[in-house]
């Protein structure tokens, strides 16, 4: 087992001194949920204050257009927050990636707003763990990056999204960019309070399944109508008879329908798959372009299909394996067990595994119940993860490599 040296270690012990909790709490202060667009401004400018110490270019990019299947099956532009970016020593010849997330789930008007104590050294407060205190502990890791005598040796990029809690469909491409080039990824999604991480992730996509039909009145002449909403129905029936291991369909929602005395002429199915393999998601792509043929030809109307796998699965490969083991080397230096396990869950780790890059997505806070108002961070995590962190950096650095 290899421990610190002098100079990493002391290199670690700077960060005691850093304002990793107060940061995080003035950050979680402000509600930034997705939809929040003045709340994501006011973090963003914080965020681009905070960022602006490191050596290098800081910069808020305008998020791409997305679109939104409206209930009434109209597609509009859904508008998004600006995405942050800081470029350290793009000619560096080691380069790496760092990703989080400035939006939260909890919107303008959710309840849940407040931080409290919820014992010594726990914290239950609004993206509190997911992940302003992943995006502290990724700014505490640069800034001790940076005071060691290695900093030159390395480059990187930092993307911090606005809208990755939605699938970060208007950070994608900027995601893709960045990645580029890049030996190494960390993304800052909490781990779990044990400190366990997330290794192999499932995939994710979202289709909304639009349903032309005919309208006709329900008593006079009802035949000759063509019903949207049993079309709909019927798709969610069969969607839902592929799920299997390995491939989770979820028909979530079904707008649509009117009068009693009227055949519905529109609806719309909202269905989230989560295949565990590219081969997975592949089938699900089949099996969805089968089905919607099928009930086209059967119900005699109109079906079209809008949306994607936007999470593609992220397996572990053997360039994440070795990621993965220089993560678990650091910890145990610091004297901490680091392990992983897969898991269902969807991040930002998905899409820049599917760009050919090792990544470990879950180098935030320790904390758990995120998306709930039972959200927790446990505080002497911030330290901890930070030093994990930098050291992992700093030997990426001494190596010149994983």
């Amino acid at each position: 087992m290899k421990s610190n040296s002098l100079i990493e270690q002391k290199t670690l012990d700077l960060a005691i001194g850093l304002p990793l909790l107060p940061r995080t709490l003035e950050w979680a202060k402000t509600n930034s949920g997705t939809t929040n667009l003045k709340g994501l401004e006011t973090v963003a400018g914080a965020l681009a204050n905070a960022f602006s110490i490191l050596p290098g270019e800081t910069r808020l990019i305008d998020p791409e257009p997305v679109e939104a299947v409206r209930a009434d099956g109209t597609v509009d532009l859904v508008q998004r927050g600006q995405h942050l970016v800081t470029s350290i020593r793009p000619d560096a010849p080691v380069r790496i990636l760092l990703t989080g997330h400035m939006d939260t789930v909890f919107a303008a008007d959710h309840p849940f707003q407040q931080i409290r104590e919820l014992d010594d050294g726990v914290l239950n407060g609004p993206g509190l763990a997911d992940m302003k205190g992943g995006i502290s502990v990724m700014l505490g890791a640069l800034q001790l990056l940076e005071q060691s005598a290695i900093a030159s040796r390395i480059g990187y990029d930092v993307m911090i999204n606005s809208d990755e809690e939605v699938g970060s469909g208007s950070s994608a491409a900027l995601i893709e960019k960045l990645a580029g080039g890049k030996i190494a990824a960390l993304t800052y999604e909490p781990a779990l309070p044990d400190g366990t991480l997330a290794g192999e992730r499932g995939g994710s996509g979202n289709f909304s399944i639009i349903f032309t039909g005919k309208s006709a009145h329900a008593g006079r002449n009802p035949d000759e109508g063509r019903n949207a909403l049993i079309a709909a129905a019927d798709m969610a029936l069969r969607l839902k008879a592929i799920h299997r291991e390995g491939l989770s369909v979820n028909p979530a929602k079904i707008d649509g329908g009117g009068p009693n005395n009227s055949v519905p002429d529109h609806a719309i199915l909202r269905v989230n798959f989560r295949p565990k393999s590219l081969d997975d998601q592949q089938e699900a792509q089949s099996l969805l372009k089968i089905l919607i043929d099928d009930i086209a030809k059967e119900h005699d109307l109109s079906v079209h299909c809008h949306g994607g796998f936007g999470r593609p699965p992220k397996p572990i490969d053997p360039e994440a394996q070795k990621l993965f083991g220089l993560v678990k080397r650091c910890g145990a230096d610091l004297g901490l067990d680091i392990n992983w396990r897969g898991t269902g869950g969807v991040c930002d780790g998905n899409n820049i595994a599917a760009c050919g890059v090792a990544v470990v997505d879950t180098m935030g806070v320790r904390g758990g119940a995120i998306h709930s108002s039972d959200e927790f961070l446990i505080t002497e995590s911030l330290v901890e993860r930070t030093q994990l962190s930098a050291l992992t950096v700093m030997r990426i650095a001494e190596k010149g490599g994983l």
